[in-house]
């Protein structure tokens, strides 16, 4: 029997991709946010392609805010778009 992959659904451009494309974005019991590389960190999580296009698309439509359920300031965002791209 075949190992099933784990599908997390983009923030960005709304398609269901394997765990390993994305990048996770977790926000912390002390609500700071932050990318988690490794996948493992402890908090809520929302997940994000490694593209450009769909960062922009996440930023837009404050899907990231929406999904982390709390309001992210523009500098947090930077930091953020810096570390993916």
């Amino acid at each position: 029997m075949a190992k099933q992959i784990p599908l997390r659904q983009c923030i960005g451009c709304r398609e269901m991709k394997a765990k390993t494309e994305l990048v996770r974005v977790i926000k912390t019991q002390d609500n700071q946010v932050c990318l988690d590389k490794t996948g493992k960190m402890n908090g809520r999580g929302a997940y994000i392609c490694l593209n450009r296009d769909c960062y922009n698309k996440a930023v837009k439509s404050k899907g990231i805010e929406r999904s982390l359920k709390i309001a992210i300031p523009e500098e947090i965002y930077e930091a953020i778009g810096k570390e993916l791209i």
